[in-house]
């Protein structure tokens, strides 16, 4: 079959009945124009891809070259607008299973040549198809190429997708009317409402290995279920969750604290960061993932600054300084850690609760990828990484990092 077979509608492939004969061949209707325009002018012009109208947010890029629907309906992604650099998008159609919420987060969509059917035993639908029924706006046709370029250039900036908008002076104001990215506080829109709980799977250790209290600042389905595969009863609790209730999780309090991925700037993100120093006061084990590392940075009393671009994909190479090895790893986040100035990687600094060292640097740009937090004997008491261990399309080098958790609060209960 030829890389680009005809679609079964296309007039190369009239349709033909057993009974009738051969019949007319249903015409394609063309495809509805779309237009991007970024905050500093750039403009292009593309096909509707997904719901016809209007859409703003800040315009970042996805190197991942599968797990799209994982993109797309990852809370991390909320008021962001996904340019994927894989030029085909859609092949596999979407399913129930690989969504990692209730929903697709992204505010916009950008690809460069979407499939024209899906082309997996697991497809129940197709992606055009799901993102018209949310609501979600998208531009295909684009050269990502080109945008991702102009990105890595000019950095993540705001944008809008119109379908009905045909002067790109009129998107570019209502585009620089938009709030931007650095100063928002957007966990609380993401979080779940109401408190449940994930239980454990039973395996070695019994019925259940540990209790966890979960802070869901924008948690994805697959991290919980990492931690079930591992014996860990979950309580999801939303972002507003104070300490009282953390400490009301399992007969005698949870055996660890947990922060998930999220949107928004952790600059802007005050009371979790209160609620996490207060339980590392308390010497509450603690594990944190992404906007988790993020707030455990500034827990610590560090600082934390917007990435120029960021680091969006299924590629990035760390290194875990604490064995040496090197991981390749999945990457959604904006914002990252300030090291202080004048302080190496490799030297502690002193916080009000133990001794705080980089764990993991990315080894592109060496920003910090993970922090843990020790006694003054040496011992383990917290730590988190910026990236994503519990990632379902992959790489799953990190997955040990779960293990790690159950090892840290196995050795409290036992001390």
């Amino acid at each position: 079959m030829p890389l680009h077979a005809p679609a079964a509608d296309s007039p190369s492939t009239p349709q033909t009945d057993p009974q009738t004969g051969p019949q007319p061949t249903p015409v394609r209707t063309p495809p509805r124009a779309a237009m991007l325009v970024l905050e500093d002018g750039r403009t292009f012009h593309g096909d509707a891809y997904g719901a016809e109208g209007e859409t703003f947010g800040e315009a970042v890029f996805n190197t991942g070259m599968t797990g799209y629907q994982e993109t797309l309906t990852d809370p991390s992604y909320h008021r962001q607008v996904v340019v994927m650099t894989a030029p085909h998008v859609g092949n596999t159609g979407v399913n129930e299973e690989d969504v990692e919420s209730g929903r697709i987060w992204v505010a916009g969509y950008v690809v460069r040549d979407p499939a024209r059917r899906s082309s997996s035993w697991r497809a129940t639908g197709t992606l055009d198809d799901a993102l018209s029924e949310q609501g979600v706006v998208g531009i295909s046709g684009v050269d990502t190429r080109a945008l991702t370029r102009h990105l890595r250039e000019r950095g993540a900036m705001r944008v809008g997708i119109s379908t009905v908008e045909t002067d790109p002076a009129r998107l570019l104001a209502r585009v620089r009317e938009q709030e931007s990215m650095a100063g928002t506080e957007l966990a609380a829109e993401v979080s779940t409402r109401e408190a449940y709980v994930v239980p454990a799977e039973p395996g070695p250790w019994g019925e259940r290995r540990a209790t966890v209290a979960a802070i869901d600042l924008g948690i994805k389905t697959m991290t919980p279920r990492r931690m079930a595969e591992r014996g860990i009863e979950t309580h999801v609790l939303p972002a507003t969750a104070t300490l009282e209730d953390v400490l009301a999780v399992g007969d005698d309090g949870p055996d660890g604290l947990f922060f998930s991925n999220g949107p928004g700037d952790p600059a802007a993100t005050t009371d979790q960061v209160a609620l996490l120093q207060a339980a590392l006061a308390q010497g509450v084990p603690y594990f944190g993932i992404c906007f988790g590392n993020q707030l455990f940075g500034r827990a610590l009393g560090l600082g934390t600054f917007k990435l120029t671009y960021g680091h969006r994909g299924i590629n990035q190479p760390v290194m875990d300084r604490t064995t040496g090895k090197v991981e390749v790893t999945a990457h959604n986040h904006g914002f990252a850690v300030a090291w202080p100035d004048g302080v190496g990687l490799d030297e502690p600094v002193t916080t009000p609760y133990g001794e705080a060292r980089v764990s993991h640097v990315c080894l592109n740009d060496d920003v910090v990828e993970g922090l843990e937090l020790r006694s003054p004997e040496g011992d383990l008491r917290a730590f988190s990484v910026q990236y994503h261990p519990e990632a379902a399309a992959g790489p799953h080098d990190a997955a040990y990092l779960f293990d790690r958790f159950c090892d840290l609060m196995s050795e409290r209960k036992d001390a």
